[in-house]
């Protein structure tokens, strides 16, 4: 069974978002193994370019470290898909990986490192999302592509 994990930075504090993530790694179970693996979210000391880039790279080290297989990095200058095309993706990932792995980064987006490790760069748009709510999406999309390639209902 193929394993599915979604490494980010920081922990989500909100019920709402926490409950549906509970919702589709359950809905998941059936599909893959899905698990959230959450890494420390790194405090900014200052608010200019070198301080962020002193967090982004802390957190992209630590990020490449906790990246197994195949890894998706969400980033908006990646490549649009529709759902249909995902899933397909990852039903072809399922016949030749055993771990996808999608990277959310932090408040400041990803590194270069992690960048540069990632087998595929995703966009889910040009608009921005909080990275939290950014985890419930991702775990829907994933979901929905695995529904899309057993044919349910699911996607309409």
């Amino acid at each position: 069974m193929l394993s599915v994990n979604v490494v980010c930075i920081g922990k989500i504090k909100e019920a709402f978002y926490r409950d549906a993530i509970e919702e589709y790694a359950k809905r998941l179970s059936r599909f893959c193994r899905f698990s959230v693996i959450e890494l420390a979210e790194k405090q900014l000391t200052g608010k200019n370019d070198a301080d962020i880039s002193i967090v982004k790279e802390d957190e992209g080290k630590r990020i490449v470290q906790a990246v197994k297989g195949y890894v998706i990095a969400l980033d908006m200058r990646g490549e649009q898909l529709t759902s249909e095309q995902l899933s397909a993706k990852l039903s072809k990932l399922t016949d030749t990986t055993s771990t996808v792995t999608f990277v959310i980064g932090g408040s400041y987006g990803l590194s270069d490192c992690v960048l540069k490790r990632a087998d595929y760069k995703l966009s889910f748009g040009k608009m921005t999302f909080p990275h939290q709510l950014m985890r419930v999406i991702a775990a829907e999309q994933i979901y929905r592509a695995f529904t899309i390639a057993e044919g349910s209902g699911y996607h309409k």
